[in-house]
């Protein structure tokens, strides 16, 4: 049975992406999915990588459990909201502190004329659930989707999960009940196929 990692990468637990996370898991469990959840918000560390790849700095005890997690799962599905366009730094500095050379991926110059790389994360699979403001439709003609690029395509892809599924939620603010008992259900069903 599918091994399924839930991200919780909001910074406050009272907010609709709450709500999403627990249908899905709710789903996934009906099914059997094997599940584990990493709470982001709940881990102790610097979210800073102050100096970028020039001098790694000591993992955290959370941090190397969430490394282990992410390695161990078959399947990642990521919950965020959207802020000013792109993911909150709380979720930022995880991916900084986390996705590392050596860790998660590694460059190889026998790649695409010196400039390759080999993701240590291939053969998952993830999907990313984010919840936002602006519509839908504004936020890719408008704004190209700059966290659906960062974390989907510079980060997850980049470090081999393949595919990753995209499902946004918007607007949120002023959203009826009705609507958001859809979107809940539709997380739901999501669950049960552990896509």
């Amino acid at each position: 049975m599918k091994n399924i990692l839930l991200i919780d990468a909001h910074p406050d637990d009272t907010r609709f992406s709450s709500a999403l996370l627990a249908a899905y898991k709710k789903g996934a469990e009906e099914t059997g999915f094997k599940l584990s959840t990493l709470t982001i918000r709940d881990l102790r560390f610097e979210l800073n990588l102050k100096y970028g790849y020039a001098q790694r700095v000591e993992l955290e005890p959370d941090l190397l459990a969430a490394i282990d997690a992410l390695k161990a799962c078959d399947h990642m599905v990521w919950f965020h909201p959207v802020w000013w366009g792109g993911l909150p730094a709380l979720i930022k500095g995880f991916i900084d502190r986390t996705f590392l050379p050596s860790i998660m991926f590694d460059y190889n110059p026998a790649k695409l004329g010196g400039m390759g790389w080999d993701g240590y994360l291939e053969g998952k699979t993830g999907r990313i659930i984010a919840t936002m403001d602006t519509p839908s439709i504004l936020y890719r003609l408008l704004y190209s989707a700059p966290s659906v690029n960062q974390l989907r395509k510079t980060t997850l892809e980049f470090c081999g999960v393949k595919p990753v599924k995209v499902t946004q939620f918007a607007p949120v603010k002023d959203s009826k009940p009705e609507t958001r008992d859809r979107w809940i259900e539709n997380v739901y069903r999501l669950g049960l196929k552990g896509a």
